[in-house]
């Protein structure tokens, strides 16, 4: 009984002086990283701050703080080893919290250079030519999936290979889960190599029912604010998919189509009398159309008989009318110069002869493009008449109580 007092003693004075040494240590470690903590949070990155400014990409996505974070977590691991034994359990329950904060903080810190990089590419305009969020994403998802197999195998003290090895049989579970990451994934890719999509682009999905411009492409959605302000959604693989119609080179062409008829009543299409033909070559846009079929119409018609109205050739009405309007085109300043500018007669049907306008605004602008448009044709219907010609329109209700009062 007496050895085993002695004995106990003897530990006794044996452990203080080991625990008070660790006591100290920790203490001391402890109050080196809060020294370095405020150094650097209320130090140094507060000089930075003030002299960068509030708008600094860097201090939006926190990025130094996330940096100075693993920093201190690096210099604690450092303090941990210099101090204590390599085989003792304190040092080892050190190193694992050290390891997985250096870990957690150096992810959220690559994370906040993502953030950076991709905010500083939207500036550039060099987001809009490539899914960069997308691309972004796809690096943030296959950045956690390593990082948690490593903190696993920290936490479980195996080799991160062995867990590696052990996600074969996990294949078919993990496509399954991130099926749409995956699939988005590829096509972020496809997209921004055939540049079939990018930011800003005039998008028309009529299945999805997207109508207007694209203002977010993530790794697995691309998100389309329509004309009417509301949002659509849509699956990015889906653009693989399907077919939809972006209106991007329309706006690089430097010209936006006209392509609108209107209906002429075919009953009064007629030829043109002499008396009609003195009045419209007062007309600076007709003068030079009329003389020229007038002469090869005159010199036509010495070899017939033009005791018959079917004998020769004649001007008419409709064809005079598509003449000037062709010319109105062609002295339009809002028209393009260098695209097909035409006025053609489609084939009649129940609703008359149509007569399409077709050419190119150069302007791409919506607003200016309907100006110009709804210019041109109100200019049409005013001029109609003076060919003698008439627009066909179904009756309406005031029509057919005008014939009964008749």
């Amino acid at each position: 009984m007496k050895s085993l007092l002695q004995t106990f003693a003897g530990q006794q004075q044996w452990l203080d002086p080991l625990l008070a040494y660790y006591g100290l240590v920790l203490m001391f470690i402890l109050l080196l990283s809060l020294g370095l903590h405020l150094l650097l949070h209320h130090g140094l990155l507060r000089v930075i701050a003030a002299r960068s400014g509030a708008q600094a990409l860097w201090r939006q996505s926190h990025l130094l703080s996330r940096l100075a974070f693993t920093l201190q977590g690096v210099v604690l691991m450092w303090q941990a080893n210099f101090w204590l034994e390599p085989d003792s359990e304190t040092l080892h329950l050190l190193n694992l919290l050290t390891q997985l904060w250096v870990l957690g903080f150096g992810t959220a810190s690559f994370f906040a250079l993502l953030n950076t990089l991709e905010a500083l590419l939207q500036q550039k305009g060099l987001g809009k030519q490539a899914p960069i969020r997308g691309l972004f994403q796809s690096l943030k998802l296959l950045t956690s999936v390593l990082v948690l197999i490593l903190a696993l195998s920290l936490l479980l003290g195996k080799s991160p290979l062995l867990l590696l090895s052990g996600l074969g049989a996990m294949t078919a579970i993990l496509l399954l889960v991130f099926k749409d990451p995956i699939l988005g994934f590829v096509a972020g890719i496809q997209l921004s190599a055939n540049r079939m999509l990018a930011l800003g682009d005039w998008l028309e999905m009529p299945k999805y029912g997207a109508d207007g411009e694209v203002i977010e492409m993530s790794l697995t959605t691309v998100k389309v604010r329509n004309w009417d302000n509301t949002i659509t959604s849509i699956p990015a693989y889906a653009l693989i998919s399907d077919s939809f119609k972006n209106w991007r080179g329309m706006s690089e062409s430097g010209g936006r189509r006209i392509k609108r008829s209107v209906f002429i009543e075919a009953s009064s299409v007629r030829f043109l009398t002499d008396e009609d033909i003195n009045r419209l070559q007062r007309s600076t846009l007709l003068q030079p159309y009329l003389q020229k079929k007038l002469s090869e119409i005159t010199a036509y018609n010495a070899q017939c008989d033009m005791s018959s109205v079917l004998n020769g050739r004649r001007l008419t009405n409709l064809g005079t009318l598509r003449a000037y309007l062709t010319e109105f085109l062609q002295q339009h300043p809002d028209i393009h110069k260098n695209m097909t500018r035409m006025v053609r007669q489609l084939p009649s049907g129940p609703t008359g002869i149509p007569l399409e306008i077709y050419a190119f605004c150069s302007n791409t602008a919506w607003l200016h493009y309907e100006a110009v448009q709804g210019d041109i044709f109100d200019h049409i219907f005013a001029v109609i008449s003076e060919f003698d010609l008439r627009v066909y329109q179904q009756p309406s209700g005031y029509d057919l109580r005008q014939i009964k009062i008749g």
